[in-house]
């Protein structure tokens, strides 16, 4: 086993505050996004999102994400994937931002819902031919043999299908995430970490509190 102790850095990136954080948790994450897309992080968008099943036996994967607003985080899949048929019998989720090179995370829990025909069209036009082929010939999470057998039903759909964009089939669409917690986490010096956490209180007309978590 490598020695996992000589890989340990310290944080010293400029801390988060109670004074200094943005009014609302969308406002704060429009913040820290741009930072990340400055930066030139590699695909910044790109999430884990961790689902469970009817049991509670967790999974977790990494996902692009599509948008996001003040409703919650958007991403594209496909409905009969096995995220989708967690998300059938257990429709929460928790996601992560890893933003390791600038000391940062955004952590997320909440409900998850479907955004609808009209969303997931926009979601899936956008898309290259090529990855709408490998979408719609990949029934994604199934066995099987090996990659020649994907490749060949790609094969097979592109000479079936005319030229030009392939239709977005039903089993594929995008799922929002509605967040009731976002916890905004930055690395602190000797490992005293910022945590701030927006909370939502259904019980107060769905309004939204801020709490320091220790780290």
């Amino acid at each position: 086993m490598p020695d996992l102790t000589s890989m340990r850095r310290d944080y010293d990136a400029q801390g988060l505050s109670e004074e200094t954080v943005a009014p609302t948790w969308v406002e704060q994450f429009d913040r820290w996004f741009a930072d990340a897309v400055a930066a030139e992080l590699p695909e910044p968008n790109a999430m884990v999102v961790a689902t469970a099943d009817a049991d509670g036996v967790p999974d977790a994967r990494i996902v692009l994400m599509k948008g996001y607003d003040a409703g919650g985080f958007v991403f594209g899949t496909n409905y009969a994937s096995a995220k989708g048929a967690q998300l059938a019998v257990n429709p929460r989720a928790a996601v992560v931002f890893p933003w390791h090179v600038q000391q940062r995370q955004v952590r997320v829990t909440g409900t998850v819902e479907r955004i609808g025909e009209t969303a997931s069209d926009a979601l899936w036009d956008p898309r290259p031919r090529g990855a709408q082929l490998a979408a719609v010939a990949s029934v994604q999470s199934t066995v099987v043999d090996d990659r020649e057998e994907l490749v060949e039903r790609m094969r097979l759909l592109d000479a079936e299908t005319g030229p030009g964009p392939v239709p977005r089939p039903p089993s594929w669409g995008g799922y929002r995430v509605v967040p009731t917690r976002v916890e905004f986490w930055q690395g602190g010096h000797d490992r005293l970490h910022d945590r701030l956490v927006f909370v939502r209180d259904d019980e107060e007309g769905g309004g939204w509190g801020l709490q320091r978590l220790a780290p």
